[in-house]
């Protein structure tokens, strides 16, 4: 029977900060027993599907959650902001807190993103609150002396979030957290509210420490052997639960409501088919889609097919193959539910034409498609070149439709700017790839915050083989690189 569960997890999609990929956690969960665990990654829920996938794949309840950065009252000066923990328990929860992360990203300043308590107030519903420990609004003001305020916002909090908020404890022997331990207890007990005991997991084991020590170093560019910078201790790893028991072995209440709170949170989001957008136009979507590539289709055969000298006949059986293939297309788009798709993406596409820029003539399966270059989505006849609807849109195989699209680099924002201001602002939205330092990258961003010259890095970082297509990994490139292997065996910072 599990006796503690990790309530504050960050994952690697807490960018350039947390350490733990997805897969690894669900192994940590299975290798220590631990029948759930949260991932509460910074101001985001990126993680949020892949993590619930992944963990109900291996039998391991998935707690979604995330770590909120919270402006104080009355923040006009970009005052440092506080954090608390929001923990999902239904799905008006997940919906809430889909909510409070859309809204701290909209209006989000330089980048910053952060909420507010009051924004909180009105989505508090099926959310569990964790306090924040000595990162939390309540730990700061009692590391202030300010007691009464500390009372004041913990009673605001749990108003807010009725029988869901929880005082919030943490051991990594940090000063700070000593510091404020009493004062934390001291509000639980005399507000009787229960405690919860959180360890801030950002890397698997102690032995990664210094490894992610590097990793915060490369995201805010400054040198490990600078004093000023942030630093987290070697306890920010995933704690087994004999150590949480150890640690906290004078409070095992608090340990024994990270086991209760999982019970209280026991929702994962569902899997859904993407929610297409509506097209915005005068007539019936299949309609405006039949339309448009019919007459679409004449113009291009008018243009690419007949030749000057065709006769009535010749023209008829040229086009013949071309309108058979058109309605066979249609018919699938149709029945599949993608007629909005095509003509949205033709519409911005032919507004980008008729403002002069620069658009490429389509990638990829999409250039099967007689229907997208009938409406000029694409440019390259796919009957002349022998290609394939199949490979784009298939009924015995049911995907996204995908048109790979290029816009002038120096106009493209124009292109965006239109789609948003004809189907609103929060509609339209630009897809992040999410990428990871490769061998050569790493060698010569760890050697920068090591401080070792640029000259040395430079010449470690080039034996790496450099293969594009198939980059090899760090441990790849020492194994098979003799004078990589020398020089790690004969310089300890090298090493």
């Amino acid at each position: 029977m599990a006796d503690f569960i990790h309530l504050r997890v960050h994952s690697a999609y807490s960018l350039s900060e947390g350490a733990i990929k997805l897969s690894d956690l669900v192994a940590l969960c299975r290798e220590h027993g631990m029948p759930a665990v949260a991932v509460t990654d910074t101001n985001n829920l990126f993680a949020a599907m892949e993590f619930a996938m992944a963990a109900a794949a291996a039998g391991i309840q998935p707690i979604i959650g995330c770590q909120m950065d919270v402006a104080p009252d009355g923040d006009g000066a970009r005052q440092p902001c506080d954090r608390l923990v929001l923990l999902v328990q239904n799905e008006t929860g997940y919906r809430n807190l889909l909510e409070i992360s859309s809204d701290a990203f909209f209006a989000a300043d330089h980048g910053e993103t952060r909420t507010t308590l009051e924004k909180l107030a009105g989505h508090a519903e099926g959310l569990i609150c964790l306090s924040g420990g000595p990162d939390g609004p309540l730990g700061r003001l009692i590391a202030e002396g300010q007691g009464p305020a500390a009372e004041s916002l913990c009673r605001r909090l749990s108003e807010m979030f009725p029988g869901r908020f929880y005082v919030e404890l943490q051991r990594h022997g940090r000063d700070l957290e000593k510091r404020i331990e009493a004062g934390l207890l001291r509000l639980a007990y005399d507000l009787d509210l229960p405690l919860v005991a959180t360890n801030d997991s950002y890397f698997s084991g102690p032995d990664m420490h210094e490894a992610h020590d590097a990793l915060l170093c490369v995201s805010e560019g400054v040198l490990l052997a600078e004093e000023n910078r942030r630093r987290l201790t070697e306890n920010h790893y995933f704690r087994s639960a004999a150590e949480m028991r150890e640690l906290f072995r004078d409070l095992p209440e608090a340990v024994d409501n990270t086991v209760v709170i999982a019970r209280r949170c026991a929702y994962a989001p569902p899997e859904r088919l993407p929610i297409l957008p509506p097209f915005r136009g005068e007539k019936d979507e299949d309609e405006a889609l039949r339309d448009a590539a019919r007459s679409g289709l004449e113009a291009r055969l008018k243009a690419e097919v007949f030749a000057a000298d065709m006769g009535a006949d010749a023209c008829e059986a040229a086009a013949r193959p071309y309108r058979e293939r058109l309605e066979f297309e249609l018919g699938v788009i149709i029945d599949m539910g993608f007629p909005g798709y095509f003509l949205i993406v033709a519409d911005f596409i032919q507004w980008a034409k008729a403002q002069g820029i620069p658009v490429g003539p389509g990638r990829g399966s999409g250039a099967g498609s007689v229907v997208a270059w009938a409406l000029t989505i694409t440019d390259l006849d796919p009957l002349r070149f022998g290609l394939l609807f199949e490979r784009f849109l298939n009924p015995d195989r049911v995907s996204m439709p995908d048109f790979d699209i290029d816009f002038c680099q120096d106009r493209r924002d124009e292109v965006i700017a239109y789609v948003q201001e004809k189907y609103g602002r929060d509609l339209v939205a630009q897809i992040i790839t999410f990428g990871k330092l490769q061998a050569r990258a790493v060698l010569r961003d760890v050697g920068r915050v090591l401080g070792m010259p640029y000259g040395q890095v430079d010449r470690i970082s080039k034996l790496v083989p450099y293969n594009p297509a198939h980059p090899p990994t760090l441990q790849e490139a020492i194994d098979g690189e003799p004078e990589l292997q020398q020089r790690h065996r004969d310089d300890e910072t090298v090493a």
